[in-house]
């Protein structure tokens, strides 16, 4: 997906997801007037609801290896009036730019257990830019239900290589996102926790909400078409093509709900 194409589609998904990552912020208390980093911030929309956590004097550096998407989150924070308290930054978090105890703490969503790199080293890296005593928090989506009344289509779904996703075919089990726990505990961080949050969406849906359950749908199973029997195609067609007059947004009592997983800990100290 080209840089124009991906900032769309998190545009498009932003309605569907900022209440519940308000929500799952919120959950780990980020203190007031405190300064943290968003490691892989992507076009700085999190970045938004971090800085309404950390209040009027708190600061968020955003990190993406993105220029393209670096650049457009400089211009949504402007646009919200935020410059002076959200800035960017380039870089990888496989090696962040940063001093050992720079911040207050650390966040990463979609990002770390979700990406072909070895997590492990990845939160060592967050743990060690934050200050001891500070908080790393890592999240991601976790699960959905997008398809009411067809059960088995949407676990057949689910079982096919863009359902797997980010859940990668072939990766350790200890790698596995949901197995992040293990990790916390492996780095030493203290008190680890975890906590999952669930939000639902249901007709009539608005269009902005609707627009981004259609973008959800087209994303999550791209390559249905290969590994579907013809049955299961036929009817994944029928319901998950936006042209079909059978497609499942148009239900009058249609229902979705999704989760999002946190995880999160305090540097030893």
């Amino acid at each position: 997906m080209d840089t124009d194409s991906y900032i769309r589609s998190l545009l498009v998904a932003n309605p569907l997801r900022e209440s519940i990552l308000r929500s799952v912020i919120e959950a780990i208390q980020l203190p007031a007037g405190s300064s943290g980093l968003d490691a892989g911030c992507g076009i700085g929309l999190q970045c938004l609801l971090l800085a309404e956590a950390v209040g009027f004097s708190g600061h968020v550096t955003g990190l993406d290896q993105a220029s393209g998407l670096l650049n457009c989150g400089e211009e949504l924070v402007k646009e919200a009036g935020l410059s002076q308290r959200i800035s960017f930054q380039k870089g990888d978090v496989t090696t962040l730019p940063f001093d050992n105890h720079t911040f207050d703490w650390a966040w990463s969503a979609d990002c770390i257990g979700y990406a072909p790199l070895e997590p492990l080293p990845l939160l060592k890296e967050l743990s060690r830019v934050v200050k001891p005593g500070g908080i790393v928090a890592i999240s991601g989506w976790s699960s959905e239900n997008l398809l009411p009344g067809y059960p088995r289509l949407e676990a057949r779904l689910r079982a096919i290589s863009g359902g797997l996703a980010p859940f990668i075919h072939g990766k350790k089990p200890e790698t596995h996102f949901l197995r992040a726990l293990g990790w916390f505990r492996d780095i030493g961080l203290k008190e680890p926790r975890v906590k999952t949050f669930a939000d639902g969406f249901y007709a009539p849906l608005s269009y902005e909400i609707r627009a981004a359950l259609t973008d959800l749908i087209e994303m999550r199973w791209p390559d249905a078409e290969r590994e579907l029997s013809s049955d299961d195609l036929s009817e994944f067609q029928r319901l998950c093509l936006p042209d079909s007059p059978d497609f499942i947004l148009n239900l009058s009592d249609y229902y979705a709900f999704f989760t999002h997983t946190l995880f999160w800990g305090y540097v030893a100290g």
